[in-house]
């Protein structure tokens, strides 16, 4: 068979062999992934900001001043403040990362947001003052926002349609790996060896993730098509003849979102983005009222409210497992089942779960006698709430993110929704401990119960499917 035989699509698919003879050119996925795999080593650095405060509240409100490195043990109200302030930084953040990754690349703001780590690990590991603390985990913050803005938008740039879902996935998988690290380590090493060891993570990242290629989306919107070209070799493993149906494909959508360039009042003026808009952003805010920063912040408390036999930072430990296994499940499957099915079990699975908990927790504010015979159940519950979770609503906003706009609206979508989540993250964990204490910790575990009850019928009235969906048929689907 020869290729000058057939039409431009099929002779991108095909290479030359020996004695003249054409071979269908198949490609490999294992650099794409490798890429993907590469770029989250940021996320397993971003989880381990995330859970950090799970076992250093303990470190923080001792009087032992070989543990604590404070000079003053902290309020309450300096404690929530300790956690909720990287939400506040993580939602300043994107409104600077989606401009600065639109002009230097997502591949070197990426790169850039390494430093907000590094900064706040040092910072952290020199302070003796909340003050010093808290500066610490706003910089953190911003690191963050970077990462989950400019992250979405390489990995959906850089994915083929086929591996799009599961190279979404990842991110949530890395994030949980960092803090089950954080998890892992903080209870059984002194205070400075912890920080030495986040600190590594972000330094892995910038020298491992300096080799990767910039996305081809981006070398096509500053018109350096032959960079584009190598980029696409690279991640398909093909030869630039094999890349040229996808990069005329890919030319073509970016240099129409180019000319159509982008505002905010964009999104509002066609019916796709505004629906794209709503499920986005609906998702990533369900996402933080299910309550799972409470839960992942303050674990190691929570459980040792329970009074259960099993020591709490074990049971912490054993959350994060779960965490991991459950995410690392997901990529496997959310190509094959689809984003909506699994949405909608994590959101009735946690709904469960949080009922569970409150169910507990009333059982203990009322010195029921059957809560010494039930105290497996808030570590039954929290395992059940973290795997929904995982599998579900912590990856999967995310991946639809990516899929879900296009090219020249992506970056503002992208910092209006990851703004949304933090706002919502910061109020939940700025306030939590006042409504705990309001209302008793079975009426915050029940409101976060019915908020996940909201979360499922959102999803299964508003969401779309886009399993199997090329990135133009999801935008056709939107405006029809």
């Amino acid at each position: 068979m020869n290729p000058t035989d057939l039409n431009y699509q099929a002779v991108a698919t095909f290479e030359k062999v020996e004695n003249g003879n054409y071979r269908m050119e198949k490609g490999s996925a294992t650099k794409q992934f490798l890429a993907g795999v590469t770029v989250n080593i940021a996320s397993v650095a971003l989880g381990t900001c995330l859970g950090w405060t799970s076992p250093m509240g303990p470190v923080y409100k001792s009087n032992d001043t070989n543990i604590n490195p404070l000079e003053v043990i902290p309020t309450t109200a300096e404690e929530s403040w300790i956690g909720s302030l990287v939400a506040l930084g993580a939602l300043i953040a994107p409104f600077i990362a989606g401009p600065l990754a639109q002009r230097f690349g997502r591949r070197l703001t990426l790169l850039g947001s390494s430093a907000f780590f590094i900064v706040s690990w040092i910072l952290l590991l020199t302070t003796n003052n909340i003050v010093q603390l808290l500066v610490a985990r706003l910089i953190q913050g911003f690191g963050v926002g970077f990462v989950m803005t400019v992250q979405t938008m390489y990995i959906g740039e850089i994915a083929s349609d086929q591996y799009r879902g599961a190279l979404g996935s990842l991110m949530q998988l890395c994030i949980v790996s960092g803090i089950l690290y954080v998890y892992v380590i903080g209870p059984y090493v002194s205070y400075a060896a912890l920080q030495w060891a986040c600190l590594a993570l972000p330094i892995l990242f910038s020298a491992t993730f300096f080799f990767m290629p910039e996305t081809p989306t981006y070398y096509i919107t500053k018109g350096r098509h032959n960079d584009a070209s190598k980029s696409l070799q690279f991640l398909r493993g093909m030869s630039a003849d094999g890349v040229q149906d996808e990069l005329k494909k890919t030319t073509q959508s970016v240099e129409e979102a180019m000319r159509n360039k982008a505002s905010v009042m964009d999104l509002f003026q066609t019916k796709g983005n505004v629906k794209a808009l709503i499920i986005c952003s609906g998702l990533i805010s369900f996402q933080q009222l299910s309550g799972v920063n409470v839960i992942l912040f303050y674990s190691q408390t929570i459980f040792a409210k329970t009074g259960s036999s099993l020591a709490p930072e074990i049971s912490t430990i054993l959350v994060g497992i779960v965490q991991v296994l459950a995410s690392g499940a997901t990529p496997l499957i959310v190509d094959r089942l689809g984003r909506k099915p699994i949405l909608l079990a994590s959101a009735g699975g946690m709904c469960i779960a949080h009922g569970l908990m409150g169910l507990y927790f009333y059982m203990d504010f009322i010195k029921s006698d059957a809560v010494e015979s039930i105290s497996w159940l808030p570590i039954f519950a929290l395992i059940f709430f973290v795997t929904l979770y995982c599998v579900g609503f912590g990856p999967l906003p995310w991946a639809v993110l990516g899929e879900m706009f296009r090219a020249d609206v992506k970056p503002i979508a992208s910092s209006i929704v990851a703004s949304t989540c933090w706002v919502l993250g910061f109020l939940v964990l700025q306030f939590f401990s006042s409504l705990d204490e309001a209302v008793g910790s079975h009426w915050s575990f029940w409101i976060f119960g019915i908020l996940c009850g909201v979360a499922f019928v959102f999803t299964l009235t508003t969401m779309m499917e886009t399993k199997g969906l090329t990135l133009e048929e999801i935008q056709e689907e939107l405006n029809k």
